[in-house]
């Protein structure tokens, strides 16, 4: 799957590695499994994550140092993390969790179904967030070129196209966070912030591409 959207999946134990990577295998993602957080920042240093899925509890590096180590670095920060721990746990380190970053924080054992929509959300959202780099792209090329003028309304027509379908795929992404949230209650206001930002990204690129289009 060379062309799937990496996860990362960190924990020291290797039948909870194993058990994410079956829970995650219908979807269209490649889950990187690593035992440690000094190994999870190594994979972190050369490949894109959409996602990581961090256990609190390991050895050596905790879950709430690696986070910090990811959080202080500008190519990782904005990569969100969901904390996964023990039930007897959750109640004193959600806070610690949220804390340190997290978006989300889920208990062991987990609830299948509701892993998978959770992790399929954030993958959406990664993939709107590569698709809205790339019509960025587009848009920086075209007003850089003026000899390319006589196509500029085509572009433009073409650009608004794809706007109007990452507007339109945001407001389906807010609702399903709303809804895999809404099952258990966790989640909370955090869990809305990397959709947020992305509302705002998409905002943005609509006000260029008007100012773009009113200019022409």
């Amino acid at each position: 799957m060379p062309n799937a959207t990496r996860i990362l999946a960190v924990d020291d134990r290797e039948e909870n590695l194993v058990a994410l990577a079956a829970v995650l295998d219908a979807l269209p993602v490649e889950v990187v499994s690593v035992s440690s957080g000094h190994d999870a920042l190594r994979e972190l240093l050369n490949d894109e994550f959409a996602l990581i899925l961090l256990d609190v509890v390991m050895p050596e590096m905790d879950g709430f140092e690696t986070a910090g180590h990811i959080k202080s670095r500008a190519r990782t920060r904005d990569i969100p993390i969901i904390f996964l721990t023990a039930a007897g746990e959750a109640g004193e380190q959600a806070f610690r969790g949220y804390a340190a970053g997290a978006v989300d924080y889920l208990t062991k054992p987990f609830d299948p179904w509701l892993l998978r929509a959770k992790v399929q959300v954030f993958v959406e959202l990664h993939r709107q967030n590569v698709q809205l780099r790339e019509q960025a792209a587009l848009l920086r090329q075209s007003l850089g070129d003026e000899a390319e003028a006589p196509g500029c309304d085509r572009l433009l027509k073409a650009i608004d196209e794809r706007v109007a379908r990452v507007e339109h795929d945001v407001a389906r992404l807010r609702t399903a966070t709303a809804a895999a949230g809404g099952e258990t209650g966790e989640g909370g206001g955090e869990g809305g912030e990397p959709l947020d930002d992305l509302e705002a990204h998409v905002g943005d690129l609509r006000l260029a591409l008007n100012a773009l289009a009113a200019g022409g």
